[in-house]
């Protein structure tokens, strides 16, 4: 019994270990269920636009960068887990 216990202990392990290392995957885009563009791996849920949200944030991806260059030293990086 203790060893069934022990064994599917270090199961679960590996099985944690392995979903960690899966999850410091590039990202990834998949369509939502409602039509959205989904973008994967840039946090811990999905970052959802539609199309042409998507458009219009990409036509503004200059200011953005600005924005960022302007800013940087008020902004923090995330540290990876």
């Amino acid at each position: 019994m203790a060893d069934d216990v022990q064994a599917e202990l270090e199961r679960l392990r590996a099985e944690n270990e392995a979903l960690k290392q899966r999850g410091a995957k590039a990202t990834g885009l998949k369509v939502s269920e409602k039509g959205g563009v989904s973008v994967y791996g840039l946090g811990r849920f999905p970052v959802t636009l539609y199309k042409e949200q998507w458009e219009k944030l990409l036509g503004m991806a200059d200011d953005i960068r600005a924005f960022i260059k302007e800013n940087e030293a008020k902004l923090k990086v995330k540290e990876k887990a």
